[in-house]
């Protein structure tokens, strides 16, 4: 019973260390730890400076052998790619943890500490914590590099409008900047009929194409150049182009439909206006206010041009508008705008008033008009039209004025302008001077079309102050609650992000 008790209260008994002769608990190499370790190093062979690489245009690290991924700082991703730099000398050794040691961000310095453990004298394992520091080496991506030098490309996006004011291009920038879709661009380069939008991957190029697609009324050719081939390894360099061409009709253009197409659209007169350009063409027969779309497909099928230049807008003055309350239609009219009101009106242009002469017309501004107001519009009456369709029609039903849009005070209008845009950063060559007048009329667009305004980001500018509407001659306005504002993103003491912020009240931030 007592030889029982005595075996049970037994401890290991120490043995001394071979080398230093301190007592230790046995082990397989009957060495300490101190002792191990000076004779047996297990990170031998395991780098403790490595250099990684940075692109400081794209905030991206490179992985090898050709990837450029996105990490934040001391994330698990930039972790693995730490780790990754010394893979094969960590295979001769078990990790069993991997951490990050605080660095400054700005000090181009990574440490990783690294816990491994390896299997030594006589089955020994022994532990080692060590520090490997990473330097980190600043390099330009191949993309970054591309777009910095700017002449190389494999796919562009030729994008054409045949007519002479540019009011769709306009409306096609805001979408592209609203949308994104200019980031992947290597260079946009600004040209007398269009833009060029130039990218690295020809994948990017379609993106942008159906994109256009989607937004404007196009039809696109696409064709390729081979620049060189590798025939051992079957692989081909090939630079794309796509030839995108927008519809040349723009806003307040006055266009005469092909007989048969104006009886498929419900009977319409022949000589409609264009009131928009969306993903379709919104025509409106001033005389009856019937309305129709036409897609990019019906107009190449049954194509119809401008009848009057931009510039051959005159400025009528109204004597007398009455509105017209009840309109017989023809069997089969299409559909209504509850938008406008038709009225008659009779004008006489400015540049005659020292005569009698007065030019009577419907149309579809009746809700806007009275008398002694100013109206820009087409004189068909006394224009040299050259189109097919015009020369078959009688003469009875050609309207001689068509009326456009209201005139007012393009200064006032311009002073009082308290919103802005943003602009796509591009390349101009041989532009016109006739840009800026062509950009103001877009402008005054947005402010008279509600349906535009609505897919462009207008944003408030502060340096405009609010001014009352005491001087206002009606011309119509943008709401503050339409407008945006740049955010600007705030940092806090510690260096996080804080709050954004708006300058003014009444904003709307989507």
């Amino acid at each position: 019973m007592e030889y029982m008790t005595e075996s049970i209260n037994r401890t290991p008994g120490h043995i001394l260390c071979c080398d230093c002769g301190v007592p230790i608990s046995p082990n397989p190499a009957n060495i300490c730890v101190a002792c191990l370790r000076s004779k047996v190093d297990i990170s031998q062979g395991i780098p403790k400076q490595v250099s990684i690489s940075f692109c400081k245009q794209c905030q991206r690290y490179f992985q090898p052998p050709g990837t450029w991924i996105q990490c934040a700082l001391e994330s698990r991703e930039l972790l693995a790619l730490c780790l990754k730099k010394i893979k094969a000398p960590l295979s001769k050794v078990r990790l069993v943890d991997a951490s990050f040691v605080w660095t400054e961000p700005h000090s181009k310095r990574l440490k990783v500490k690294l816990t491994i453990q390896k299997e030594v004298m006589n089955g020994a394992i022994l532990q080692q914590v060590f520090v490997v520091d990473y330097v980190v080496q600043s390099q330009m991506c191949g993309d970054c590099h591309r777009v910095e030098a700017k002449d190389f490309w494999k796919a562009v996006v030729q994008v054409r409008q045949k007519t002479v004011h540019k009011k769709t291009f306009y409306y096609l920038e805001q979408l592209i900047l609203k949308y994104g879709m200019h980031q992947n661009t290597l260079r946009i380069k600004e040209i007398h009929d269009g833009l060029d939008f130039y990218y690295s991957s020809k994948q990017h190029a379609q993106k942008m194409v159906e994109f256009l697609q989607c937004t404007v009324p196009t039809r696109y050719k696409a064709s390729q150049r081979l620049i060189s081939q590798d025939i051992h390894s079957n692989t081909y360099n090939y630079k794309s182009t796509f030839s995108v061409e927008i519809v040349p009709i723009c806003k307040d253009n006055v266009v005469c439909l092909s007989p048969k197409l104006a009886q498929s659209l419900g009977n319409m007169n022949q000589i409609c206006v264009c009131i928009r350009v969306t993903s379709v063409i919104h025509l409106i027969d001033p005389n009856t206010l019937q309305v129709a779309d036409i897609d990019g497909n019906t107009f190449w099928t049954h194509p119809f041009n401008s009848l009057c230049h931009p510039k051959q807008l005159e400025e009528f003055i109204v004597m007398e508008c009455s509105i017209v309350r009840d309109l017989k239609r023809s069997a089969g009219a299409g559909m209504i705008s509850k938008k406008h009101t038709l009225g008659e009106v009779w004008v006489q242009k400015t540049s005659e008033m020292n005569t009698d002469k007065q030019y009577f017309c419907r149309t579809h501004l009746g809700h806007l008009l009275n008398p002694g107001d100013l109206v820009l519009g087409f004189d068909l009456a006394n224009c040299n039209l050259n189109d097919e369709h015009v020369n078959k029609m009688k003469s009875d039903r050609i309207p001689d004025v068509v009326l456009i849009k209201k005139n007012y005070d393009r200064t006032k209008r311009q002073r009082r302008r308290n919103w802005k845009l943003k602009e796509l950063a591009r390349d101009r060559e041989n532009m016109d001077t006739d840009n800026e007048r062509q950009y103001q009329d877009f402008l005054e667009d947005l402010e008279e079309d509600e349906a535009i305004r609505k897919n462009v980001n207008i944003y408030r500018d502060p340096t405009i102050p609010v001014e009352s509407d005491t001087d206002d001659e009606g011309a119509p306005r943008i709401s503050l609650a339409e407008m945006l504002e740049d955010l600007h993103i705030s940092q806090d003491a510690t260096g996080e992000e804080g709050e954004l912020t708006r300058s003014a009240p009444g904003a709307a931030v989507v």
